[in-house]
């Protein structure tokens, strides 16, 4: 057997320590989670929670997550300032770890009124089968809530803040950095990641199509954009410097380690988390995940006006000839937010946005610590079973 010997000094004695040597790719299977990324934001573990928005990132869920040494993510691209602001504060009640803000950068659609009144026109007869009552739903955008949100961030210290949806202002950019705040973009091509490295981004969430939820796209066509993760991490690690961090279809620590072997330096899993037990996920949503296959996904427009992955219902259906003439995101979100809200109320899972990635037969109903656990025991016993197959190939 080999052995190194170490040289140190203690109490002013120089003392010699023989320990067993290492090779270099037993040194990988013991460090596979020391990353740039854990490195950088003092994670014992490269798994971050995706800063999902619409209640689903708790306060429980987000510090659940960073407790059990992952990065929790308060998902706040529809949260107001103040709610932002609470849901902060019990954050930091409930652990003293790392956890980030995730916002939606602002959009600015052009008002075309008679693709509001077509929207209506196609929304009404939901509306009446849930009983809502008749009105014009005029859409109401407000970005001022962003640079509050901005300020807040700021003001708490929160060490990490990523964004969707495009790649923010560049005076924001710096203004967080200055404050020693990591800012972590969203691409789902290539040409989009090198744009968030020269706007100054400090790394990137390289979402492919599998993920669950909106598409993170801002420079593509929605068609151009879906790429598969496996194809697009390795091609993103290879043209850009700064750390890249894989998402769609990570569910396990099978999908973790191929992640980090393609070049990654750390994955987000969003669906995963949607199971678990401190989610705000309607528990309708829950099941809808639990109990669905990889067939049973479809990706729509028609709730938000943005591309977005979730478990096919009747809305989606009903709704899927006439996607190209509803208005855009956010005008399209805003039309159909009392729908959501009430068929939630009355528990009519087809007139919800149930967000799913394409992995949810790997999905369970756990807590986070546990999911979290169970994550890195399959990556570990992964690398040793690999390890073991090599020596035995070495006899």
């Amino acid at each position: 057997m080999d052995f190194v010997f170490t040289l140190g000094m203690a109490n002013n004695k120089l003392n010699i320590k023989k320990s067993q040597y290492i090779p270099k790719e037993r040194r990988f299977i013991m460090m596979w989670h020391e990353t740039e990324v854990t490195k950088r934001l003092s994670l014992k573990y490269p798994i971050i929670q995706a800063g999902m928005a619409g209640g689903i990132t708790t306060p429980e869920l987000v510090a659940a997550v960073s407790n059990a040494g992952g990065l929790g993510m308060i998902g706040a691209g529809y949260m107001t300032p103040k709610d932002l602001e609470s849901s902060i504060q019990k954050v930091k009640e409930w652990t003293d770890q790392p956890f980030g803000v995730n916002l939606f950068v602002p959009e600015n659609p052009v008002v075309v009124q008679e693709e509001i009144e077509r929207a209506n026109q196609l929304l009404e007869p939901i509306r009446q089968k849930l009983g809502i009552e008749k009105k014009k739903e005029d859409p109401i955008l407000n970005n001022s809530a962003f640079e509050e949100q901005i300020q807040i961030v700021i003001k708490n210290k929160i060490p990490v803040a990523s964004f969707t949806f495009g790649i923010p202002p560049r005076n924001v950019i710096e203004q967080l950095k200055q404050n020693d705040i990591v800012v972590i973009g969203t691409a789902t091509t290539v040409n989009e990641a090198i744009q968030n490295e020269d706007a100054g981004m400090d790394m990137i969430v390289v979402q492919g199509s599998e993920a669950g939820g909106h598409r993170g796209s801002f420079a593509e066509s929605f068609d151009q954009a879906m790429i598969g993760t496996i194809a697009l991490i390795p091609q993103v690690s290879d043209r850009v410097k700064i750390p890249v961090i894989a998402a769609g279809g990570i569910m396990d620590g099978r999908g973790v380690l191929a992640s980090l072997i393609l070049g990654a330096q750390a994955v987000q899993m969003g669906t995963a988390f949607v199971t678990c037990k401190e989610s705000g996920a309607h528990e309708l949503h829950k099941k809808a995940i639990l109990n669905s296959s990889e067939e049973q996904t479809a990706i729509t427009s028609a709730f938000s006006g943005k591309p977005a992955r979730g478990v096919n219902n009747e809305f989606i259906r009903m709704m899927k000839n006439y996607e190209r003439e509803l208005p855009p995101y956010p005008i399209q979100n805003n039309l159909t937010q009392t729908i959501r809200k009430e068929a939630a109320k009355q528990g009519k899972r087809e007139w919800m946005s149930l967000w799913c990635g394409q992995n949810p037969r790997l999905s369970q109903h756990v807590t986070a610590a546990e999911l979290i656990h169970s994550v890195v025991d399959q990556v570990e016993k992964s690398l040793k079973s690999i390890e073991f197959q090599k020596v035995n190939s070495e006899k």
